[in-house]
């Protein structure tokens, strides 16, 4: 069993993160299916007030942060800030993990871990942060 699928449904961003990080770091193929379905918990006006100050630097002349605004590769960046990534395992590790917004022909008949549970009561959707930016 060397590749993992997860599906993003209602997972935490930081916990599935976290744990395809560690995955990967162990040499397995990671597979995050459904990002567009996975949440972040907090105040919703607070999380989307943060994300559009991170973009807002990013953007026009001046220098500052380049954060994806699209949900796969807001979790692959995620993912990006728990490894080393600037070192050859941290590269390799990196390089193990696909991320992908929907469901693709090739995984729907794949055992999948589910990481999220219900749906806690404070949450944003990745797919809702990235309509909000």
């Amino acid at each position: 069993m060397n590749e993992i699928v997860i599906d993003g449904t209602n997972a935490l961003l930081g916990r599935l993160a976290s744990y395809a990080a560690k995955q990967a770091i162990l040499g397995r193929n990671v597979r995050i299916v459904k990002c567009n379905d996975v949440v972040i918990s907090g105040n919703p006006k607070m999380i989307l007030g943060e994300y559009q100050q991170t973009r807002k630097r990013g953007k026009g002349t001046q220098k500052g942060p380049n954060f994806p605004s699209v949900p796969e590769k807001m979790v692959k960046r995620t993912i990006r800030g728990m490894l080393s990534y600037r070192q050859a395992r941290g590269m390799d590790a990196f390089k193990r993990i696909k991320c992908y917004n929907d469901m693709p022909s090739d995984y729907e008949n794949v055992k999948k871990i589910k990481a999220g549970k219900d749906k806690p009561l404070q949450t944003v959707s990745l797919k809702e942060l990235s309509k909000g930016i």
